[in-house]
């Protein structure tokens, strides 16, 4: 009997048939960022103050000014309060009354705010996201990371079920006629609702790619071809900060972040399935058929004899994530991984959402922030196979722990020193994200990768929830959100000290390989 591995080392651990197919889970890769950092630019902070319908009722003969004046009081700094104005004046008040200002007791706005004139449309102007209502823009971003979590629970189990494949084609499907419908939308708790549809047909989307280019190379590729779907991932957010520059009305950014999924219709024809998962599922004669086509491609001889060798797996007892508390190898693998994805997503979305709080441009921190990605995946194929996999997870951990805590220390008038510790702090994120994904496709079993990987990104959602909460703790004390997101990386990096080696290791398909792995050491 031949294994797959047999098999695919005569196709080729990475020919012309894994680039190509690399080269098509890039793109969904490069294009799902916009749902997740485009909110940023949608909602930044503009001047205000309250829209004052009675003194505009009145023929008062005033210039806009002194309407403003009349209406809404100063601030310390003496520019109108963005959240006050003076209570109205009795319907019988006397015009001499009013021009005293003899009425100068406050009350929150009531009905509505004014913005400058000459800024577009965006969710904070259109939805009055300001003053007792500016909690629903952390809320939005938290309703969104609710959706990756949801969506988690859904397609982590279903790709096991229905194939890779299938999987990635009805989440690109909804993405783009969810992310297109949220353009239109006509109030803020709609768009909150879009979001959360589109955060849950695009979760684990990204996972899903990972699994199917893994899953069809070779081990000594496999790194490298995890990595630069991360590489392309990384460029998502500089093309986020450069397409919000360039429009800036908020319904136009979001068509022009949808509507490119659509060209990706051509997928239905071109994007393979995982002949490995085929072999678990027993559809021996397709798995077969897409390894011909794959040594066709990679101009490889195939075997006939070895070819009708190939038998499918036996799927064994497990299939469930209830399942990976079983094993003691999953149960260990499981819990610490649950611990890094938690991590790895609490502080890499802390820093991406603090994009304006570095005192720097918003587009040019975004840009900066998005560029150092490029370089810590590309950094990360060289550590990890040079420290191993559970070094370079422990040592970017703590890297970027110990950056955050560092810029607590920085005086708040020293923005470049901040922005250039942030910028460090998500480098080494942003690596111990690639590791991550690489640790968790090889340590879970081709039976229950999707189901593995599934699991720890519902509580990688869970900490998206969490994120823009912690970040309202800066609110009672500005240290709060960065010492979180530094002392806890540090004792995540310490804990991967207990996860097995699997650098060099070929991908195990059932439960019962599990029990020829290496202890860890």
């Amino acid at each position: 009997m031949a294994q797959f591995g047999q098999v695919l080392a005569e196709i080729g651990d990475f020919g012309r048939f894994q680039i190509q197919l690399l080269i098509l889970l890039c793109v969904p890769s490069f294009l799902f960022p916009f749902f997740m950092f485009s909110q940023v630019f949608m909602v930044l902070d503009e001047a205000h103050h309250c829209s004052v319908a009675w003194v505009q009722n009145h023929t008062l003969n005033l210039s806009a000014a002194e309407q403003l004046a009349l209406s809404v009081p100063l601030d310390v700094a003496g520019q109108p309060e963005s959240c006050l104005m003076f209570r109205p004046p009795p319907d019988n008040a006397s015009l001499e009354d009013i021009l005293s200002r003899r009425f100068n007791e406050t009350q929150p706005c009531e009905t509505g705010w004014d913005y400058p004139k000459d800024r577009p449309p965006s969710l904070l102007n259109e939805f009055n996201l300001v003053c007792d209502r500016k909690h629903l823009k952390q809320t939005s971003q938290s309703v969104f990371m609710a959706g990756l979590l949801a969506g988690a629970v859904i397609f982590g189990p279903l790709s096991d079920q229905i194939g890779r494949r299938a999987c990635i084609l009805l989440q690109l499907l909804l993405m783009a006629i969810v992310g297109l419908a949220t353009a239109f939308v006509p109030s803020i708790e709609l768009y909150m609702a879009l979001c959360f549809a589109v955060a849950t047909a695009g979760a684990v989307c990204m996972l899903n790619t990972i699994a199917l280019i893994s899953e069809w190379v070779g081990p000594s590729w496999r790194t490298p071809a995890i990595a630069l779907t991360q590489v392309t991932f990384a460029f998502g957010p500089m093309m986020v900060a450069g397409l919000a520059y360039g429009v800036q009305n908020w319904r136009l950014l979001q068509i022009a972040g949808s509507a490119p999924i659509l060209l990706l219709s051509f997928y239905f024809w071109l994007l393979p399935e995982s002949a490995r998962w085929l072999l678990i599922q027993g559809k021996v004669e397709k798995a077969k058929q897409l390894m011909r086509k794959a040594a066709l491609v990679n101009r490889r001889e195939l075997s006939a004899e070895l070819l009708s060798q190939l038998v499918p797996e036996e799927k064994g007892p497990l299939g469930n994530a209830l399942d990976l508390f079983k094993h003691p190898y999953l149960q260990r693998v499981t819990l610490i991984l649950i611990c890094v994805w938690f991590v790895d997503s609490l502080v890499y979305y802390g820093l991406s959402f603090q994009v304006g709080d570095f005192g720097l441009d918003i587009y040019l921190t975004q840009l900066i922030l998005g560029a150092v990605e490029v370089p810590a995946c590309l950094f990360s194929i060289f550590m990890i196979e040079r420290l191993g996999r559970k070094w370079s997870q422990s040592g970017t951990l703590i890297v970027g722990g110990v950056m955050c805590i560092t810029t607590i220390f920085i005086p708040s008038d020293q923005p470049v020193v901040v922005t250039v510790l942030a910028v460090v702090g998500k480098f080494a994120v942003a690596a111990s994200f690639t590791v991550s994904c690489v640790c968790t496709t090889e340590l879970f079993p081709t039976i229950i990768r999707q189901t593995g990987m599934g699991l720890v990104s519902i509580f990688s959602g869970i900490r998206g929830i969490l994120t823009p909460l912690v970040l309202l703790l800066g609110d009672h004390h500005v240290a709060l959100p960065m010492l979180i997101f530094g002392s806890i990386p540090i004792m995540a990096g310490v804990l991967c000290v207990l996860l097995p080696e699997t650098c060099g290791q070929n991908l195990q398909d059932t439960i019962q390989d599990l029990d020829q792995r290496p202890q860890p050491g």
